[in-house]
Protein backbone atom coordinates (compact mmCIF):
# COMPACT_ATOMS: atom_id res chain seq x y z
CA UNK A 1 0.00 0.00 0.00
CA UNK A 2 1.42 3.37 -0.99
CA UNK A 3 1.58 6.33 1.36
CA UNK A 4 -1.02 8.13 -0.77
CA UNK A 5 -3.51 5.28 -0.36
CA UNK A 6 -2.90 4.63 3.33
CA UNK A 7 -6.18 5.19 5.24
CA UNK A 8 -6.22 8.10 7.63
CA UNK A 9 -6.88 7.40 11.30
CA UNK A 10 -10.24 8.26 12.89
CA UNK A 11 -10.78 7.97 16.64
CA UNK A 12 -14.30 7.25 17.89
CA UNK A 13 -14.78 7.98 21.59
CA UNK A 14 -17.79 6.14 23.06
CA UNK A 15 -19.54 5.88 26.40
CA UNK A 16 -21.81 3.01 25.24
CA UNK A 17 -19.94 -0.07 23.94
CA UNK A 18 -22.94 -1.22 21.93
CA UNK A 19 -22.50 1.71 19.55
CA UNK A 20 -19.12 0.51 18.31
CA UNK A 21 -20.46 -1.71 15.48
CA UNK A 22 -22.96 1.00 14.47
CA UNK A 23 -20.25 3.59 13.90
CA UNK A 24 -17.77 1.14 12.40
CA UNK A 25 -20.36 0.23 9.77
CA UNK A 26 -21.13 3.89 9.07
CA UNK A 27 -17.44 4.72 8.77
CA UNK A 28 -16.91 1.84 6.36
CA UNK A 29 -19.83 3.05 4.22
CA UNK A 30 -19.23 6.79 4.26
CA UNK A 31 -15.53 7.26 5.03
CA UNK A 32 -13.65 4.78 2.83
CA UNK A 33 -10.42 6.73 3.14
CA UNK A 34 -10.46 6.49 6.92
CA UNK A 35 -9.79 3.65 9.34
CA UNK A 36 -11.53 4.01 12.73
CA UNK A 37 -10.31 2.89 16.11
CA UNK A 38 -12.49 2.90 19.21
CA UNK A 39 -12.00 4.26 22.70
CA UNK A 40 -14.63 3.42 25.34
CA UNK A 41 -15.15 4.92 28.78
CA UNK A 42 -18.58 4.14 30.23
CA UNK A 43 -17.79 6.08 33.41
CA UNK A 44 -17.98 9.42 31.57
CA UNK A 45 -21.70 8.94 31.01
CA UNK A 46 -22.38 7.07 34.25
CA UNK A 47 -20.81 9.83 36.32
CA UNK A 48 -22.75 12.48 34.39
CA UNK A 49 -26.01 10.63 35.06
CA UNK A 50 -25.15 10.21 38.75
CA UNK A 51 -24.22 13.88 39.17
CA UNK A 52 -27.17 15.12 37.12
CA UNK A 53 -25.06 17.32 34.86
CA UNK A 54 -21.75 17.44 33.03
CA UNK A 55 -19.08 18.26 35.61
CA UNK A 56 -15.79 20.06 35.09
CA UNK A 57 -14.00 16.87 36.09
CA UNK A 58 -15.77 14.83 33.41
CA UNK A 59 -15.04 17.55 30.85
CA UNK A 60 -11.38 17.43 31.78
CA UNK A 61 -11.36 13.65 31.56
CA UNK A 62 -12.88 13.74 28.10
CA UNK A 63 -10.19 16.20 27.05
CA UNK A 64 -7.65 13.66 28.29
CA UNK A 65 -9.20 11.01 26.05
CA UNK A 66 -9.08 13.40 23.10
CA UNK A 67 -5.39 14.05 23.68
CA UNK A 68 -4.76 10.32 24.08
CA UNK A 69 -6.44 9.77 20.70
CA UNK A 70 -4.19 12.41 19.13
CA UNK A 71 -1.14 10.74 20.68
CA UNK A 72 -2.34 7.43 19.20
CA UNK A 73 -2.25 8.95 15.73
CA UNK A 74 -5.83 10.11 15.20
CA UNK A 75 -6.18 12.61 12.38
CA UNK A 76 -9.83 13.30 13.26
CA UNK A 77 -11.97 12.47 16.30
CA UNK A 78 -15.69 12.04 16.92
CA UNK A 79 -17.31 11.79 20.35
CA UNK A 80 -20.45 9.67 19.98
CA UNK A 81 -22.13 10.61 23.28
CA UNK A 82 -24.48 13.61 23.08
CA UNK A 83 -24.37 14.17 26.85
CA UNK A 84 -20.71 15.14 26.42
CA UNK A 85 -21.42 17.67 23.69
CA UNK A 86 -20.52 20.76 25.73
CA UNK A 87 -17.21 19.14 26.67
CA UNK A 88 -16.48 18.56 22.98
CA UNK A 89 -17.22 22.21 22.26
CA UNK A 90 -14.87 23.30 25.05
CA UNK A 91 -12.07 21.00 23.92
CA UNK A 92 -12.35 21.69 20.18
CA UNK A 93 -10.49 25.04 20.00
CA UNK A 94 -7.43 23.46 21.64
CA UNK A 95 -7.47 20.19 19.69
CA UNK A 96 -4.79 19.93 16.97
CA UNK A 97 -6.99 17.73 14.75
CA UNK A 98 -10.66 18.10 13.69
CA UNK A 99 -12.94 17.18 16.61
CA UNK A 100 -16.65 16.49 16.11
CA UNK A 101 -19.69 16.00 18.30
CA UNK A 102 -22.10 13.40 17.00
CA UNK A 103 -25.25 15.52 16.98
CA UNK A 104 -24.26 18.53 14.84
CA UNK A 105 -25.50 17.03 11.58
CA UNK A 106 -28.81 16.03 13.14
CA UNK A 107 -29.44 19.53 14.51
CA UNK A 108 -28.67 21.18 11.18
CA UNK A 109 -30.94 18.84 9.20
CA UNK A 110 -33.84 19.22 11.61
CA UNK A 111 -33.75 23.01 11.34
CA UNK A 112 -34.15 22.71 7.58
CA UNK A 113 -37.67 21.30 8.18
CA UNK A 114 -39.13 24.31 9.97
CA UNK A 115 -38.99 26.36 13.13
CA UNK A 116 -40.84 23.95 15.45
CA UNK A 117 -38.45 21.22 16.59
CA UNK A 118 -39.21 18.42 19.04
CA UNK A 119 -36.39 16.91 21.07
CA UNK A 120 -36.76 13.45 22.59
CA UNK A 121 -34.23 12.05 25.04
CA UNK A 122 -34.06 9.21 27.54
CA UNK A 123 -31.67 11.13 29.80
CA UNK A 124 -32.11 14.64 31.17
CA UNK A 125 -28.35 15.07 30.88
CA UNK A 126 -28.73 14.75 27.11
CA UNK A 127 -31.97 16.68 26.68
CA UNK A 128 -30.51 20.03 27.74
CA UNK A 129 -27.27 19.89 25.68
CA UNK A 130 -29.18 18.82 22.56
CA UNK A 131 -31.72 21.62 22.96
CA UNK A 132 -28.89 24.11 23.48
CA UNK A 133 -27.12 22.85 20.34
CA UNK A 134 -30.24 23.31 18.21
CA UNK A 135 -30.74 26.79 19.66
CA UNK A 136 -27.15 27.67 18.78
CA UNK A 137 -27.44 26.46 15.19
CA UNK A 138 -30.74 28.32 14.80
CA UNK A 139 -29.17 31.52 16.09
CA UNK A 140 -26.15 31.14 13.79
CA UNK A 141 -28.44 30.61 10.80
CA UNK A 142 -30.80 33.42 11.80
CA UNK A 143 -33.74 30.99 11.95
CA UNK A 144 -36.72 31.39 14.30
CA UNK A 145 -37.11 28.44 16.64
CA UNK A 146 -39.68 26.91 18.94
CA UNK A 147 -38.44 23.89 20.89
CA UNK A 148 -40.59 21.20 22.45
CA UNK A 149 -38.57 18.90 24.71
CA UNK A 150 -39.75 15.56 26.05
CA UNK A 151 -37.97 13.19 28.42
CA UNK A 152 -38.83 9.52 27.83
CA UNK A 153 -38.63 8.73 31.53
CA UNK A 154 -37.48 5.23 32.38
CA UNK A 155 -36.41 4.32 28.84
CA UNK A 156 -32.68 4.52 29.47
CA UNK A 157 -32.98 2.28 32.50
CA UNK A 158 -34.88 -0.27 30.40
CA UNK A 159 -32.13 -0.24 27.80
CA UNK A 160 -29.45 -0.60 30.48
CA UNK A 161 -31.30 -3.71 31.70
CA UNK A 162 -31.28 -5.16 28.19
CA UNK A 163 -34.99 -4.51 27.60
CA UNK A 164 -34.88 -2.98 24.14
CA UNK A 165 -38.62 -3.56 23.52
CA UNK A 166 -39.77 -1.50 26.52
CA UNK A 167 -37.16 1.16 25.77
CA UNK A 168 -38.47 1.51 22.22
CA UNK A 169 -42.09 1.56 23.42
CA UNK A 170 -41.36 4.48 25.77
CA UNK A 171 -39.59 6.37 22.99
CA UNK A 172 -42.57 5.81 20.71
CA UNK A 173 -44.90 7.15 23.39
CA UNK A 174 -42.73 10.25 23.60
CA UNK A 175 -42.81 10.65 19.85
CA UNK A 176 -46.59 10.47 19.77
CA UNK A 177 -46.74 13.11 22.51
CA UNK A 178 -44.84 15.71 20.49
CA UNK A 179 -45.33 14.77 16.82
CA UNK A 180 -48.52 16.80 16.40
CA UNK A 181 -46.90 19.98 17.68
CA UNK A 182 -43.68 20.17 15.64
CA UNK A 183 -42.20 20.21 12.13
CA UNK A 184 -39.49 17.68 12.92
CA UNK A 185 -38.33 15.45 15.78
CA UNK A 186 -34.78 14.66 16.81
CA UNK A 187 -33.80 11.66 18.93
CA UNK A 188 -31.12 13.12 21.14
CA UNK A 189 -29.09 9.96 21.80
CA UNK A 190 -27.42 7.63 19.34
CA UNK A 191 -28.81 4.71 21.37
CA UNK A 192 -32.35 5.83 20.41
CA UNK A 193 -31.72 5.70 16.67
CA UNK A 194 -33.60 2.47 15.98
CA UNK A 195 -36.48 2.95 18.39
CA UNK A 196 -38.95 4.11 15.73
CA UNK A 197 -37.93 1.64 13.02
CA UNK A 198 -41.13 -0.36 13.29
CA UNK A 199 -43.46 2.61 12.81
CA UNK A 200 -43.04 2.97 9.05
CA UNK A 201 -43.92 6.43 7.77
CA UNK A 202 -44.12 8.94 10.63
CA UNK A 203 -46.26 12.07 10.98
CA UNK A 204 -43.20 14.32 10.80
CA UNK A 205 -39.55 13.76 9.79
CA UNK A 206 -37.40 12.09 12.47
CA UNK A 207 -33.67 12.70 12.65
CA UNK A 208 -31.08 10.64 14.51
CA UNK A 209 -27.45 11.37 15.16
CA UNK A 210 -25.28 8.42 14.05
CA UNK A 211 -25.48 8.58 10.24
CA UNK A 212 -26.12 12.31 10.04
CA UNK A 213 -23.17 12.88 12.37
CA UNK A 214 -20.85 10.83 10.17
CA UNK A 215 -22.12 12.55 7.00
CA UNK A 216 -21.59 15.96 8.59
CA UNK A 217 -18.07 14.95 9.55
CA UNK A 218 -17.37 13.67 6.03
CA UNK A 219 -18.47 16.98 4.50
CA UNK A 220 -16.42 19.00 6.97
CA UNK A 221 -13.31 16.89 6.36
CA UNK A 222 -13.78 17.17 2.59
CA UNK A 223 -14.05 20.97 2.89
CA UNK A 224 -10.92 21.01 5.02
CA UNK A 225 -9.01 18.97 2.45
CA UNK A 226 -10.19 21.27 -0.34
CA UNK A 227 -9.01 24.34 1.56
CA UNK A 228 -5.68 22.63 2.27
CA UNK A 229 -5.19 22.09 -1.45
Amino acid sequence: MTAASTPRSLALIHTVPGLIPVFEELAARHLPGWRPFNMVDESLLRNTIREGSLSRLTMRRLAGHVWSAVDAGAQAIMVTCSSLGPAVDATGPLCPVPLFRVDDGMAIRALEQGRRIGVLATLSTTLEPTAALIERHAAEAGRPLTLTSHLCAGAFEKLAQGDRADHDALVREGFEAVAGKVDAVVLAQASMARALDGLGATKVPVFTSPELGVLHMRAALADRDHVAL
